[in-house]
C-alpha cells in the first residue's frame, strides 16, 4: 500500500488513492494512510452475518469513494464471483511468487523446498479462484545458496514494491485506450 501511495503522490502518476479499506481493524495501512490524509475504513469480517454481507459493504465503500480500480495487498480472502463481477479487469492483487507457481501462503518455503532457481513476484487480475487470474506482470529474483525464507521475502518485497505501481500504470493506460 505504502509503494502505491508512494507512487500516485508523483505528478506525473496517473492514479490517486481515494481510500484505504481493510477488514483487520489494527492494520498498520490505516495508520500510514491516515497520515497521507488518505480516507480508511475497517470493515472486520466478525461485525458482518454472512460473507455476502461483508462484501456488499465493501462494494458500498468503494462505491462511495467513487473507486475505480481496487488493488488488494495483503487481503487474504477470496472474494466471490458476485462482488467481482462489477470490477472485473479494474481489481488487482500482488502474490509472492511467479504465479501460477507457488499459490496460496508460505510462497518463499516452498520455492526453497522445490529447488527453483528463481522466485518473485506476480500482479495479477483477481478472480474468485486463488491467485488464479490472468498476470499482468512479473518480477524475478535469483534463488541463492544459503537463502532462507526470510532472506528471499526480502528480495522480492522490493521487487513487489517496484512492481505493483509499474502494473497498476500499465492497467491504467491500458484501459484508458
Amino acid at each position: 500500500m505504502e509503494a502505491l501511495a508512494d507512487a500516485c503522490a508523483a505528478n506525473d502518476y496517473p492514479a490517486m488513492i481515494v481510500g484505504v479499506l481493510t477488514d483487520r481493524a489494527g492494520a498498520g495501512g490505516l495508520t500510514v494512510a491516515a497520515q497521507r490524509g488518505i480516507a480508511t475504513a475497517a470493515l472486520p469480517r466478525a461485525e458482518f452475518a454472512d460473507k455476502a454481507a461483508h462484501e456488499a459493504a465493501i462494494g458500498d465503500q468503494l462505491r462511495a469513494w467513487n473507486a475505480e480500480f481496487v488493488c488488494l495487498a495483503g487481503f487474504m480472502r477470496l472474494l466471490s464471483a458476485h462482488f467481482l463481477a462489477p470490477w472485473q479487469g479494474r481489481i488487482i492483487n500482488i502474490h509472492p511468487s511467479l504465479l501460477p507457481r507457488h499459490k496460496g501462503l508460505d510462497t518463499h518455503a516452498r520455492a526453497l523446498a522445490a529447488g527453483d532457481a528463481e522466485h518473485g513476484c506476480s500482479v495479477h487480475h483477481v478472480t474468485a479462484g486463488m491467485d488464479e487470474g490472468p498476470v499482468i506482470a512479473q518480477a524475478r529474483v535469483p534463488v541463492l545458496s544459503g537463502d532462507t525464507p526470510d532472506t528471499l521475502a526480502a528480495r522480492v518485497l522490493a521487487e513487489e514494491h517496484r512492481l505493483y505501481p509499474e502494473a497498476l500504470r500499465m492497467l491504467i493506460e491500458q484501459t484508458a485506450r
